[in-house]
């Protein structure tokens, strides 16, 4: 019986730009990395208030990574979309669309390094 999710997997060719992208731009903290008996580089994140983790995979004899338009994302929330955006473009990541207003606030995008998509959540305010 499944009891809760652990983490998320995400294969990449360039692990340090990658790293780079979740710490420096979206702020995630480092917890770990190791390299696995296969001989996959890893690397572990977590978002302050999560517990579920996402890992950077760097497995080169699976081939080339392939990400399809639209294929998956990530999605965080952000306590200021606009303060978020603006850091994020000095960083060389503008956002990829938005921001758009949903049911539940505003959402907006930016791309990651290979092709993976990160939504931003910024709730309405009560």
């Amino acid at each position: 019986m499944i009891k809760k999710l652990l983490h998320t997997r995400y294969r990449v060719q360039d692990l340090e730009k990658t790293v780079a992208f979740y710490r420096d731009v979206l702020g995630l903290k480092e917890i770990r990395r190791h390299t696995s008996g296969r001989g996959s580089q890893l690397v572990f994140f977590k978002a302050p208030q999560s517990e579920e983790e996402i890992e950077i995979c760097k497995f080169d004899e699976s081939g080339p990574v392939q990400v399809g338009p639209d294929l998956t994302h990530l999605a965080f929330e952000v306590d200021d979309l606009d303060a978020f955006a603006r850091e994020a473009a000095a960083k060389g990541y503008p956002l990829s669309d938005g921001p758009h207003k949903s049911s539940s606030g505003r959402i907006a995008f930016i791309d990651a390094p290979e092709g993976y998509e990160i939504e931003l959540i910024e709730r309405a305010k009560s």
